[in-house]
């Protein structure tokens, strides 16, 4: 009787390293073609994480500055630029108005882009409080 001869396995002897040497360096194409979408991917996971920072920071500016300029005509602005971080205060702009017996302060805040292609975006926030002092 004739026996099949057995078919050489894939990892041993020559058939394993004509594989491996064919299979070289695939991995690392791979990892090359994939790092700009990793890389985009981040940027626009700290983007959002700034953008919501700048969107919280208006936020606490518009109240404090609010708050202040009820109570103390004319104080609002510098209470409300000092509330928040000092490298956003030279993009910030703060407006208050004066309706009625409230005070209407709208702050806004711009909002660099880290992302390639992105433009620039901005935060706005108001607050409205009554007005201690109306004259």
């Amino acid at each position: 009787m004739n026996r099949p001869r057995p078919q050489p396995r894939p990892r041993c002897g020559k058939w394993s390293s004509a594989v491996a040497a064919r299979d070289r360096g695939q991995v690392a194409l791979e990892y090359l073609g994939f790092l700009p979408v990793l890389m985009l991917v981040a940027l626009c996971a700290i983007q959002l994480g700034w953008a919501a920072y700048v969107v919280e920071q208006a936020g606490t500016a518009a109240r404090t500055a609010a708050r202040v300029e009820a109570r103390e005509p004319d104080a609002g602005r510098a209470a409300g630029l000092a509330a928040i971080r000092g490298d956003l205060s030279g993009r910030t702009t703060i407006d208050i108005s004066k309706p009625g017996d409230t005070v209407r302060v709208t702050v806004t805040i711009s909002i660099k882009s880290i992302v390639p292609g992105v433009g620039d975006g901005r935060a706005e926030r108001t607050a409205i409080m009554p007005d201690d002092d109306p004259r």
